[in-house]
């Protein structure tokens, strides 16, 4: 029986990945977590699940640095990214932070038992064809200084980059993230900076521009 943690902060999402999860032979949930602190006190204090199937976008510590976290505590527990962003936003990043597979949350129902299976099982990492076409661009359009410029910011960073360009404001990111929003305006100001950008709006032609954006 192949036992999974869950860690996502609505509390909607994680019964659905249940009956998913429930309609399936050799597959159980263990446990559950809104939030970084409570999972990591989870796996400090229980038997250790055969994998974590983490939400990318979490209140406090994001989804990416809870990533290195548990890898940094428990370096064989293979972790699944399941998020509502779509593979070419993020996927990438989340398997180079040390996941071993990426889900979009509107294909949970066809491929999440298939990702815990293949990845517990088979020891091997999930990649959707979005995300490996995404890796293959990444290589061929290399830039003159060998990365675009969206690749320089840190992933919380590059997620509100993501966010400013699809429209929502610093109050509303902060609440989504539990920042402050003086944290919020401090990383759109290290945006700003590191990629040459004057203006919210030029951040988001360049995030459209790049398809970083539905």
């Amino acid at each position: 029986m192949i036992n999974a943690i869950i860690a996502d902060d609505h509390p909607l999402m994680r019964e659905g990945v249940k009956k998913v999860i429930d309609n399936e032979m050799g597959v159980q949930v263990a446990g559950e977590s809104s939030d970084g602190r409570e999972l990591l006190s989870m796996l400090d204090d229980s038997p250790l699940p055969d994998i974590v199937i983490l939400d990318i976008t979490m209140p406090g510590k994001s989804g990416m640095d809870l990533i290195k976290d548990i890898k940094n505590l428990y370096p064989s527990l293979p972790i699944l990214i399941l998020s509502i962003h779509p593979e070419e936003r993020f996927a990438i990043r989340a398997l180079k932070a040390g996941a071993e597979g990426y889900i979009c949350k509107s294909s949970i129902s066809k491929k999440l038992v298939k990702a815990i299976k293949k990845i517990v099982i088979e020891k091997r990492k999930y990649i959707t064809e979005e995300a490996a076409e995404q890796l293959a661009l990444q290589v061929d359009q290399s830039r003159p200084n060998g990365q675009p410029l969206h690749e320089s910011l840190s992933d919380r960073e590059f997620e509100v980059l993501c966010m400013i360009a699809a429209g929502q404001g610093v109050a509303e990111i902060a609440e989504e993230l539990s920042l402050s929003p003086h944290t919020v305006h401090t990383y759109r100001s290290r945006i700003k900076e590191k990629m040459n950008l004057a203006t919210n709006v030029e951040m988001t032609r360049y995030a459209i521009a790049n398809d970083l954006i539905q």
